[in-house]
């Protein structure tokens, strides 16, 4: 395999509106290299996430990037979706039509497992969903670690969460999958709901999106506009779209738009209404309990605490503006 220009990335999606964006984002943005695209039941089931990413690929004119079928539900937990929030096919309810092309002929792990080991380069992987897939990878291949440069994930929240008053819906959804995340060894950077919320493209520039000939960049304007910020119908003015996952990527390709600190990150694995919250310690000095028990190993993450919107917001139209 040569070497292409640009960042080599992974994505690891359930597709999903904001995963589609996500995708949309990284097919088209010169400086990413995208070498492969996993899929995890989250957002839809496993197989609705396969041809929703391969209809996105195809309506951005990707070349021939494999995608493969990943696990179809969490470690332990049964499969929840979020068609309440996507659309019963995850994508927004468009009507769009069935993809013309296929998935690899290898399982999720499998094709992540051999894409990080043949780049020349490492990787960065960029999970936008459930953490089921990359938990499966580190425990049957931890050798691939040697390869990954970064895992940059969307999950998480310092303060308010989306599933539950603290959790998250990708940690949430697996919160075993996302403690095996935190051990991989190499840098993590948490891309969650305190900035992922805030990257909200106005609706002028959604209108113009949807008003483009190119069918890719037509679609990142009618997922926008299925991604409403306000609660009134989706008038002109109220047609403004969050780029939720889409986010992420645009932290691996400008990571100067995003403000971080390494702090120390845990996933709440215990039954009852904190499970699946990443519990993020931004205290300046211990306390007492670990004064009275001791210190507790918790993995240093890079936060994402402030997002630079107006940079981010230019950058993703910019992108897949570009033909």
């Amino acid at each position: 395999m040569t070497d292409r220009p640009g960042i080599p990335v992974i994505i690891d999606c359930d597709t999903g509106v904001d995963d589609a964006l996500a995708l949309l984002f990284a097919v088209r943005h010169p400086g990413l290299d995208l070498r492969a695209v996993t899929c995890v039941a989250g957002n839809t089931d496993v197989d609705g996430v396969v041809r929703n990413t391969l209809t996105v690929l195809e309506r951005a004119g990707a070349p021939d990037i494999p995608v493969a079928r990943g696990a179809e539900r969490p470690l332990i937990e049964p499969a929840r979706s979020a068609r309440h929030v996507h659309g019963h096919d995850g994508m927004g309810d468009l009507g769009l039509p069935a993809p013309t092309r296929a998935p690899a002929a290898v399982d999720a792990v499998t094709l992540l497992h051999r894409e990080i080991l043949a780049s020349p380069r490492p990787v960065t992987l960029i999970p936008t969903a459930p953490l089921t897939n990359i938990a499966l990878l580190l425990r049957t291949h931890p050798e691939v670690t040697r390869n990954i440069e970064r895992i940059v994930f969307m999950g998480g929240a310092v303060a308010t969460g989306n599933a539950t008053p603290v959790a998250e819906f990708n940690v949430w959804h697996d919160p075993e999958a996302a403690a095996i995340l935190l051990t991989a060894g190499v840098p993590i950077t948490m891309y969650g709901l305190d900035v992922f919320m805030r990257v909200v493209v106005p609706g002028t520039d959604v209108h113009r999106l949807r008003a483009s000939t190119d069918p890719g960049t037509r679609l990142a304007g009618d997922l926008l506009a299925h991604r409403p910020t306000s609660q009134g119908g989706p008038t002109e003015a109220e047609e403004a779209g969050g780029l939720g996952d889409a986010g992420a990527v645009c932290a691996v390709a400008d990571p100067a738009g995003l403000t971080t600190r390494r702090l120390p990150v845990e996933v709440s694995l215990a039954p009852g209404p904190t499970r699946g919250q990443t519990v993020v310690d931004r205290r300046p000095r211990p306390g007492e309990a670990e004064i009275h028990e001791g210190a507790r190993m918790q993995t240093l993450v890079d936060v994402g605490l402030e997002v630079d919107v107006d940079r981010y917001v230019g950058l993703y139209l910019e992108t897949v503006e570009r033909p």
